[in-house]
């Protein structure tokens, strides 16, 4: 019944920019499949009510789908597609973003011996599992409250502070409770993805990031395959061709100048990679975006937090 009343309330509360009134709650209701289509994943757990969605980053691919859930501990690039949907049958889902300084305050509350020890190595930066009976209700309960403001300003701090431990004590606990402690494996390897987020079209060496998180070379490198499922240079270029899409969709004649910007000397090998990712040189990728080869596309935008991983 958790599950029904979920799909009842998502899609009565669904909007376009998947924001609430609630922080940090989202909810998506998508009702057409498209290609699969690239965003960042933000720092969230994503639990679907109806649909169904694959997901790829690096060479991993997952599948998720009613009922399931997948949590997100790292901001990734990621590659996702709707599976068996349609208007009458969107994909409804819910989104709870995973702050660390949330994740630490619950990790201080637990008794000793509540939780078992984090292990040394870092995680995989995404992992999907079956939603237990107490997490969908939590989850219906916390999307109950848009019902009721003058509850939610109490209760709802509440139900996600239950969420979380519902988290940190499940299937992927070691992963949520690794987020909240500042000297983890995985804050270590977050650490440089920030770095590396906020200065992509800058050269680095793998040696400087690895002192930057505190952590040896061969550690570095071994934990950020880990979490990311790519190498720093792999993921640099993703970031690099994503912010080149969304600046070629307003200077779709530019594809030289949006090269050099993102932090490409040469612009044929620009080029190839942009086709490889996106499966169209940046030109034509640039002019379908905008409708002129008869086949209007959406133009590319930095999507809201957790907006890659909800339906």
């Amino acid at each position: 019944m958790s599950l029904d009343e979920l799909r009842d309330l998502l899609d009565r509360h669904a909007r376009p920019d998947q924001h609430t009134a609630i922080d940090d709650l989202l909810i998506s209701r998508v009702g057409r499949s498209g290609p699969p289509s690239p965003s960042m994943s933000g720092t969230v757990l994503a639990l679907i009510a109806q649909g169904a969605k694959r997901l790829a980053t690096g060479d991993r691919v997952y599948e998720y789908r009613a009922g399931q859930y997948l949590v997100a501990s790292v901001d990734l690039p990621v590659t996702g597609q709707f599976l068996g949907i349609d208007p009458d049958h969107p994909a409804l889902g819910v989104g709870l973003v995973l702050r660390p300084t949330a994740v630490a305050e619950v990790l201080l509350r637990a008794a000793p011996g509540d939780l078992p020890p984090v292990g040394g190595g870092a995680p995989s930066g995404l992992a999907v599992s079956d939603a237990p009976p107490e997490l969908l209700d939590a989850a219906v309960r916390l999307v109950r409250l848009l019902d009721r403001p003058r509850d939610a300003t109490v209760l709802a701090p509440l139900v996600k502070q239950e969420i979380l431990w519902l988290l940190m004590t499940g299937a992927h606990g070691a992963t949520v409770r690794q987020l909240g402690l500042a000297d983890s494996s995985l804050s270590h390897v977050a650490r440089a993805v920030r770095w590396i987020r906020e200065h992509y079209s800058r050269a680095f060496r793998v040696e400087d990031l690895a002192r930057l998180s505190g952590m040896s070379v061969s550690a570095f490198y071994r934990n950020f395959q880990a979490v990311t499922a790519m190498s720093p240079i792999q993921f640099q270029k993703q970031i690099r061709l994503q912010e080149a899409r969304l600046l070629l969709a307003t200077r779709p004649d530019d594809v030289t100048g949006v090269a050099r910007q993102v932090g490409y000397d040469s612009p044929s090998q620009f080029s190839r990679e942009y086709r490889r990712r996106f499966g169209l040189p940046p030109r034509q990728d640039a002019a379908r975006l905008h409708g002129e080869l008869g086949q209007p596309a959406p133009t590319p935008r930095r999507v809201p937090t957790a907006a890659g991983l909800l339906p």
